[in-house]
């Protein structure tokens, strides 16, 4: 797609039955169904589909089966997470075969890494592809982060156009607009009131909870981009509390375990994750009744 990435892309879950197969009907559903309701793109293999626990071939039929059911509705950015910068690039290059329309890099690492080696890796996997690069810092799941030097100086790569930051630090995000202009788009993470970031000139939000309110999140990004604050901040405090929920539990398991009251049968987390309690599932189904 050429269009510009902008507005609410859901991290999708990515569905498994007891044996580990990807339920492929339920994703399928699942990615119609948040089409019909407003979303403006799908990102399968971000933090909500637990790229981190997923084999290839796992990781492969959740990409494929997003594609499919999207069907050239919506852009689809796919995930791709290492600790290999030469697994990285196998796993872009796969991704844009298969038709996707935009990546979504992640760095994992073990070791620890330097700065110039966080950037040559992402600068590696922008270089392997004809696609839309979003860069994605979370630094609290990752050993390395991005400074904002390196955030700089890969804004300037022609296919680095986006990042999602989830530092929980506005103020950064201010920075890497101020140093970066129109060379890279911010999105907001659950982890910041998007809202807030919307204010400040962001491009829109990649995040979990827009699977269980997608209809709610598209109302806010509408409301945002037409300049009527009031209201949107109104709705933003109301649906902050399911944010509050993701920082209480855990964040798949409280997704999945949403969507399975939603009546989409995505199964449990993968191990050794576990699910929620059915107390917890019932404060999470009591939140989403509410809203």
């Amino acid at each position: 797609m050429a269009q510009h990435f902008h507005g609410v892309f859901p991290y999708l879950v990515s569905p498994f039955d007891a044996d580990g197969a990807v339920r492929t009907a339920v994703l399928g559903r699942l990615c119609d169904d948040l089409i019909k309701a407003g979303v403006h793109g799908l990102t399968p293999l971000g933090s909500t589909g637990e790229f981190a626990y997923l084999d290839a071939a796992q990781r492969t039929r959740v990409v494929e089966a997003t594609i499919e059911a999207a069907a050239g509705r919506v852009p689809v950015v796919a995930g791709v997470a290492s600790t290999s910068t030469a697994d990285a690039v196998r796993q872009a290059k796969a991704w844009q075969q298969r038709g996707a329309d935009g990546i979504l890099a992640v760095l994992e690492s073990y070791f620890p890494v330097s700065e110039a080696q966080v950037e040559a890796y992402f600068r590696a996997i922008a270089d392997a592809v004809d696609l839309p690069v979003v860069i994605y810092t979370n630094p609290q799941f990752q050993r390395s982060d991005l400074t904002l030097d390196v955030v700089e100086r890969l804004s300037r790569h022609p296919r680095i156009n986006y990042i999602k930051d989830a530092s929980t630090n506005t103020g950064r995000l201010l920075s890497i607009m101020n140093r970066c202009g129109d060379d890279l788009k911010v999105f907001a993470a659950s982890a910041h009131i998007p809202a807030a970031v919307m204010l400040i000139g962001g491009a829109g939000w990649m995040a979990g909870p827009a699977c269980l309110v997608p209809r709610q999140s598209v109302a806010l990004y509408e409301l945002c981009k037409a300049g009527r604050w009031d209201e949107a901040l109104a709705l933003q405090r109301r649906l902050w509390r399911l944010n509050e929920a993701f920082a209480r539990f855990n964040l798949a398991a409280c997704i999945k375990a949403g969507l399975t009251l939603q009546g989409y049968d995505v199964g449990d987390p993968v191990p050794p994750q576990s699910a929620l309690t059915a107390a917890e599932r019932q404060a999470v189904g009591r939140l989403l009744d509410d809203l």
